[in-house]
């Protein structure tokens, strides 16, 4: 993982319109501009990690400071290309993210689309269903001292 850069916002937003497709035409809420622009309007490069592999733009996290909780943070933004999925590479990013907020006693939470295969992934990374709409479901996850992950 790299620091973001502005310039970084225009891969990000297409790999989030490929990414999030299935999942937004399944509940009937794809729009070809509005993925893209919902990208663009809300890229904070500070608070995000362009993600390689082999030395190639392989996707992308954010871990953003949450504005209501004074110790937690928001992770999203968290798209990887589909060539590159199930391989463990998205497992590695989260365990390095949440080893991280871990050690400063954080929780995070985060969003995933109703029906999503990466709920999978957070759920053996401790996260846990704090409510849920029609279409979107948020998921929290405590601070731990010693997790096990189940890859």
């Amino acid at each position: 993982m790299r620091p973001a850069e502005p310039a970084d916002v225009e891969p990000i937003a297409e790999l989030r319109a490929v990414v999030m497709r299935p999942d937004l035409e399944r509940l009937g809420r794809f729009d070809e501009h509005r993925v893209r622009q919902r990208l663009r309007d809300a890229f904070s490069p500070q608070h995000t990690s362009v993600i390689e592999a082999d030395g190639a733009f392989a996707g992308s996290v954010a871990l953003r400071p949450s504005e209501t909780d004074g110790n937690g943070h928001w992770l999203e933004h968290f798209y990887l290309a589909p060539a590159l999925q199930g391989r463990g590479l998205g497992a590695a990013v989260l365990h390095t993210l949440l080893t991280r907020t871990d050690a400063d006693h954080a929780l995070v939470r985060l969003n995933v689309l109703q029906g999503s295969p990466a709920r999978r992934l957070y759920e053996r990374h401790g996260f846990t269903v704090e409510t849920q709409d029609p279409v979107d479901i948020f998921m929290l996850r405590l601070p731990h001292t010693a997790h096990p992950v189940i890859p």
